[in-house]
């Protein structure tokens, strides 16, 4: 057993002591580093003032995520790297062309969210290449400012690599440090190694075998993916976390294999590689994707997180299930297949027994001719729950439904495919009048509930709406879709 966590900062190496395995990064940056540059805004990974990179080892190359420090664990950077605003000083002592860049431009103001926004922009930078509009806005999304508004800042991300190329790392130094780091690094000793301090036990096991081991010895354990979850949990409800079983490091739950027929993807997959894959099979399903959460949310939270948390409002699971997605069940006792469907059973329940966790999801890739649509509905266009998370697949043969999934999110106390809807489109006409039919039957489908986000009628019209959006934009009649943006279509 040890408490010390070792990672690369600045070129050093750095070995901290862990105290309490649920320490997030942000404290420990704040408190124990005096490194105050990297801010507390929301504590829950919505403002991303807390943003730093992370770097890790992945096929033999260093490669640099933003991510928010203030849900990231710091038993999780066991060999990794580790950059804060304070890491960018040029080499001349001077300011680094990102942060230049948001001087000459006026990108700040009060100055609270700047640290954030420079090192999100320097996870671009780290690219290499002069990025699109759309790529800047997307990397900023996670960002929140109230002063400057983003104009100045977007000039900036177009201005810094013309102010200096010169300040990118020696990306073959920082792999090799890093790769000699792993072979020393503290925590990952035979695959099980733990630390502990107050009352939690942290685990970070390294193979698949191990984890299964340690969950069948630990079934009450909490499994650690990516934290954008289960860091709220310290954050914001101050849980005492007693069991912990990170499954950041194991190989094999980060894998993405293409079988020919479908694609396998790890239950440790983030959504950022996930989504590279998926939306290019599924157009409408990446349009979705790009809407949870932000750039360092996706570059943490996983799919099988997504999953395995079992919310009826997850934006991930109702895209899964009309692409007739599979999920891979593991446990000291062997392994076992299901529909993605039949993993949910009720609020708060899901099939899956002590012991046992995901351990990859199987997509199907779409048939010849399949129509797929995706569609999420929320009062916030990025960074928000969905109010109504919906997706459809028709197939049909000289225009009559052979093959019909219709899935929502946040319609019922797990995400559901609307039975009586698809029962009365399939071996009909995929016509205007059928559609009609399976939007009222869909009443009979779903008893919505009322919230903060949306009252049950409006949720059951929206449903019914949805269908009818996605049937005409099959037709090619109206164009409704401006960057996935939902409007409600009039009967």
């Amino acid at each position: 057993m040890t408490n010390t966590v070792q990672f690369m900062l600045d070129g050093a190496l750095v070995r901290a002591t862990v105290a309490d395995p649920s320490v997030t990064l942000l404290t420990y940056l704040r408190y124990e580093m005096a490194r105050t540059g990297t801010k507390e805004g929301c504590a829950e990974g919505d403002c991303g003032a807390c943003t730093v990179v992370v770097g890790e080892l992945r096929d033999g190359n260093v490669h640099y995520r933003a991510v928010n420090a203030c849900i990231l664990f710091l038993a999780t950077l066991d060999g990794k790297e580790l950059l804060t605003v304070e890491s960018l000083k040029s080499k001349d002592g001077g300011l680094h062309p990102v942060q230049k860049a948001l001087v000459e431009t006026h990108g700040s103001q009060c100055g609270f969210c700047t640290p954030g926004f420079v090192m999100s922009l320097y996870a671009l930078y780290l690219k290499g290449v002069v990025s699109t509009k759309a790529e800047i806005e997307e990397a900023i999304a996670g960002n929140l400012c109230r002063c400057t508004g983003y104009g100045p800042i977007i000039d900036a991300a177009t201005k810094m690599h013309e102010i200096g190329a010169d300040e990118l790392p020696d990306l073959a130094a920082k792999t090799n440090a890093l790769m000699n780091l792993k072979r020393d690094v503290t925590l990952k000793i035979e695959g099980r190694a733990q630390i502990s301090g107050g009352r939690t036990v942290y685990y970070a096991p390294v193979t698949i075998a191990a984890l299964t081991k340690l969950y069948s010895d630990n079934p009450d354990a909490i499994l650690l993916a990516g934290g954008t979850d289960v860091g709220l949990w310290v954050t914001k409800m101050h849980k005492t976390l007693n069991t912990v079983i990170s499954v950041s490091d194991v190989a094999e739950l980060k894998e993405i294999k293409d079988l020919g027929g479908c694609v396998e993807i790890g239950a440790g997959v983030n959504y950022s590689d996930a989504m590279a894959v998926l939306s290019g099979l599924y157009p409408d399903m990446g349009g979705v994707m790009r809407r949870i959460g932000s750039t360092q949310i996706r570059n943490s939270g996983t799919i099988g997180g997504n999953i395995a948390n079992g919310s009826p409002i997850g934006d991930m699971p109702p895209l899964l299930i009309t692409a007739a997605a599979q999920v891979v069940a593991r446990s000291i006792e062997g392994v076992r297949t299901l529909d993605i469907e039949d993993y949910f059973i009720d609020y708060g329940v899901q099939d899956i027994k002590p012991g046992e966790f995901l351990e990859k999801i199987i997509v199907p890739k779409p048939a010849e001719g399949l129509m797929y649509g995706a569609y999420k509905l929320s009062k916030r266009f990025d960074q928000d729950i969905s109010a109504v998370c919906a997706s459809f697949a028709v197939l049909t043969h000289m225009g009559v439904t052979r093959r019909v999934r219709i899935a929502f999110g946040g319609m019922a106390a797990t995400p559901k495919r609307a039975a009586k809807a698809e029962a009365m489109m399939l071996g009909k006409p995929f016509n205007i009048a059928t559609i009609e039919a399976a939007m009222a039957a869909m009443a009979d489908d779903f008893t919505p509930l009322s919230d903060m986000r949306a009252s049950a009628n409006y949720r059951l019209q929206v449903a019914q709406n949805l269908l009818m959006k996605f049937y005409l934009e099959q037709q090619g009649e109206v164009e409704t879709r401006l960057l996935n943006k939902e409007p409600v279509y009039a009967q």
